[in-house]
């Protein structure tokens, strides 16, 4: 049985879409994928994937007029999910390409763990699984 929840999944060429679209239809969602502000705008849940660098993604939504559409919807406080690239977009820069403004919904930058924390995670995480 199909939810009544309509999720647009945000194209912008640099998503794991397929994934992200399987795994929403499979709670029920009824799915679509776009890079059309129109027929986003239809959605009650906007979902930005993304794999990739930080520069290209704002590069390319930007030239797709994406950009100021995210801002406006997550402004109106409507439902956004941004998985991996898709969160960090929102922030104002990113380590990654110092230089590249992102959607500035949030202040700071996005950095990379130093490797102590990356040390530290994955003993945290070997913990977790042996729990289970």
């Amino acid at each position: 049985m199909k939810n009544d929840v309509i999720v647009g999944v945000v194209d912008f060429g640099m998503g794991n879409l397929h994934s992200v679209t399987k795994a929403l239809a499979l709670q029920n969602a009824q799915v679509f994928v776009s890079d059309d502000q129109k027929k986003l705008a239809s959605a009650d849940l906007l979902v930005v994937p993304g794999v990739g660098a930080f520069g290209s993604a704002m590069k390319t939504l930007r030239k797709k007029k994406l950009d100021g559409f995210i801002v406006r919807w997550v402004k109106q406080g409507k439902p956004y999910l941004g998985i991996c690239l898709g969160f960090q977009l929102l922030f104002e820069t990113s380590e990654e390409n110092p230089r590249v403004k992102g959607l500035s919904l949030f202040k700071g930058s996005v950095v990379r763990f130093g490797d102590k924390k990356i040390k530290k995670i994955k003993k945290f995480l070997e913990h977790v699984d042996k729990m289970q």
